[in-house]
């Protein structure tokens, strides 16, 4: 578990989602996939939204396919945000 000390005080407002690892060229980058399920609002049709995130994985262990949750943390880089649990 690679969490930072100020996100193991404070991670009951943050967010955590669990997702797919699709990408892992990066050096202690790797970019899950979460989707998630959405009803219409008018034709109360059932349809998947999906979004990819770059997490930072810091030992690269993480490989594509690998099931991982993450959490939300202080801006790493331009685009990261998140770290691996």
């Amino acid at each position: 578990m690679n969490i930072p000390k100020e996100d193991q005080q404070n991670n009951n407002h943050r967010k955590i989602w669990t997702g797919v690892v699709v990408s892992d060229k990066s050096d202690k980058t790797i970019v899950v996939k979460v989707e998630k399920v959405k009803i219409h609002p008018v034709y109360k049709k059932r349809f998947s939204v999906s979004k990819k995130y770059k997490v930072h994985d810091e030992t690269n262990q993480y490989k594509v396919g690998n099931k991982v949750r993450f959490i939300e943390t202080k801006p790493i880089s331009k685009d990261k945000k998140w770290v691996v649990i």
